[in-house]
């Protein structure tokens, strides 16, 4: 199976180098400089399960098809990513995003097609450093996806599930990926609302006094959204959540606020915003997801002017 990964940041750059070590055809399709840093240094990982350095093969433009189109851009870079791996996307080809949220699959569906257009998701916490090492912060890497709708002619999901299951990290064949995305966005909707807007992670939100009250309030606001979509968050999925937004002394915050507080753009939008433009149509009252989404937006029209 040839796959093609768009970009070697945090994300495709962890699974990226799973892939590649695990001996799987996978081709990086880079920026020039980061071409160039790659064929010099190669692609390192550090990571509490295993580092590496690898030679991998990269490219700066799509030179043949590809079975497996792999994106994990920022939602704001989605545009540009798609104009980039089109010429690899072929009669048997999938598409599998990584990107936090739902919106993107719309944009995906209208280029590629539903049929083509795999659900992913990933539980992971990995950036890329100054020097391009890729750097996993701890022990969890599932990579969860499944068909949305069937392919004719395209390889399945099951093949796709194969290829994975012989690298070194947690990958899951969904046959629910579009609950399992819903209680995502619910999970990072609210981790990014409320750390962004009160400028701290859960342990210094839940140690004053109205912290607790404000991260339940926040959840209990995406899952309704959530509900009257259509998808409500299961049990498990509900108590992992509270817990996380609860625990005292936890370092725990969103990767936004890495971005908001280093003063880059953020996927406020595509996220937060998206959350809330889906409560509003659904009646769904929403004063936390409205105020973290005011936050947000003053931050990135201070980067445009």
């Amino acid at each position: 199976m040839r796959i093609l990964i768009l970009g070697a940041g945090g994300t495709g750059g962890y699974y990226g180098a799973r892939l590649a070590a695990a001996g799987c055809d996978v081709t990086f399709l880079l920026r020039p400089d980061s071409a160039r840093r790659i064929a010099r240094d190669g692609l390192r990982l550090t990571s509490v399960r295993g580092d590496a350095t690898l030679a991998v093969r990269t490219v700066t433009a799509v030179e043949e098809s590809a079975n497996l189109v792999i994106l994990s851009c920022k939602a704001y870079d989605l545009e540009a990513a798609i104009a980039a791996v089109t010429p690899a996307v072929g009669p048997h080809t999938l598409v599998l995003p990584l990107l936090n949220g739902l919106h993107h699959l719309t944009r995906l569906d209208q280029v590629f097609g539903r049929a083509r257009t795999l659900g992913g998701m990933c539980n992971i916490s990995v950036g890329r450093a100054a020097d391009g090492t890729i750097e996993h912060y701890n022990r969890f890497d599932e990579l969860r996806f499944g068909a949305r709708a069937a392919a004719p002619g395209a390889i399945d999901a099951e093949a796709v599930a194969q290829v994975f299951r012989v690298a070194h990290f947690h990958s899951v064949l969904s046959q629910d990926i579009g609950q399992d995305m819903w209680e995502k966005f619910v999970f990072i909707a609210t981790l990014a609302g409320m750390t962004c807007a009160l400028r701290s992670d859960v342990g210094g939100i839940v140690a004053t006094a109205p912290g607790e009250r404000l991260m339940r309030d926040a959840l209990a606001e995406c899952e309704a959204v959530a509900a009257a979509s259509g998808h409500p968050v299961r049990l498990p999925a509900h108590r992992f959540a509270t817990r996380a937004f609860t625990e005292k002394g936890s370092r725990f915050a969103a990767s936004m606020l890495r971005d908001l507080q280093a003063g880059r753009n953020t996927e406020a939008e595509h996220i937060v915003g998206d959350m809330a433009r889906r409560a509003a149509a659904a009646g769904v009252a929403h004063p936390c997801l409205r105020m973290a989404l005011c936050h947000l937006q003053v931050h990135e029209q201070a980067l445009a002017a």
